[in-house]
């Protein structure tokens, strides 16, 4: 399902760790990868005047050959402009079925990708986007290593509101499922804020209601052949719930969908989708609504 895919890397020590964690989406029909690099004008400027471009071709072999010792053929380029708007084009040009990018975490230094790009290339996309949370691990000698959580095929959860946005992000956990996945968890969340004052009374009306609902998108499920799949109707804030059930249930992706270019106010206030991808401690496939 996701044939041809693009990889956004800065060649830093997350973005090796994020390149090392892939190979998992070999399990989803991966095949084929765009390595890119992008360069703002001023770095490629800098770069030109050194006259030394080995650190950089550099790294990037490296990441190539990680990736080829996995068995993905690999394309590596290097291109100049804005990565958000630049990963964006490519993609949707040259039909990449889906994004990967690094996120940092809070306890790393330098969070390029999560500050700068990740979310610029989602505000652009009109491609599902993989956001790889990258931390920091004790390592030898109390040194600290990135590292990226794998296993993308382990434990799905599907986090929906049953909206269109979120009725559009099942297809891709369909696809998931009939790649094979081995275990979804589908989740619905009683937001606590819009309940709170005037319907509360109501929530165990809401709860069987939409516990009916994600009994329907099970059974999709399970005629697709998932072997297990979990329920859960939850109350308080949707992203805060969500990121809590990521720990306890030990899920290796997050599947939702999200508000592309079109709804940019919701984007800059920030959707519960994008709060989940700068908090979750597993990948967090964000998948766009293309009006």
């Amino acid at each position: 399902m996701f044939k041809r895919f693009i990889i956004a890397t800065d060649l830093s020590p997350a973005s090796f760790a994020v390149v090392r964690c892939l190979g998992a989406l070999k399990a989803y029909g991966a095949e084929h990868c765009l390595l890119l690099q992008c360069l703002t004008y001023r770095e490629a400027a800098s770069t030109a005047l050194s006259y030394d471009t080995e650190p950089i071709t550099g790294m990037l072999k490296k990441q190539k050959a990680i990736l080829e010792n996995v068995g993905f053929a690999v394309e590596a380029r290097t291109v100049v402009g804005s990565a958000k708007r630049e990963v964006a084009r490519i993609a949707v040009e040259e039909e990449f079925s889906l994004i990967v990018v690094g996120a940092q975490g809070h306890s790393l230094v330098v969070e390029r990708l999560l500050g700068g790009v990740a979310y610029g290339i989602l505000h652009n996309t009109k491609k599902p986007v993989l956001v790889v949370p990258v931390e920091n691990k004790p390592g030898e000698e109390d040194a600290c290593e990135p590292v990226a959580r794998c296993g993308f095929h382990e434990h799905v959860l599907f986090a929906t509101d049953f909206s269109e946005m979120a009725d559009n992000a099942f297809t891709y956990v369909e696809r998931l499922v009939a790649n094979g996945a081995r275990k979804v968890t589908l989740v619905h969340v009683q937001d606590k804020v819009k309940l709170e004052k005037h319907l509360k009374e109501r929530l165990e009306e809401f709860n069987r209601i939409d516990r009916g609902r994600l009994d329907e998108l099970k059974e999709i499920l399970l005629k697709k052949g998932s072997p297990e799949i979990e329920v859960e109707v939850c109350y308080g804030r949707p992203f805060e719930e969500i990121t809590r059930l990521v720990r306890v249930r030990n899920a290796q992706l997050v599947v939702m969908g999200t508000q592309g270019r079109s709804f940019a106010g919701e984007f800059f206030l920030g959707s519960v989708s994008h709060h989940v991808a700068r908090s979750s401690d597993a990948p967090v496939m964000l998948v766009p609504v293309i009006r």
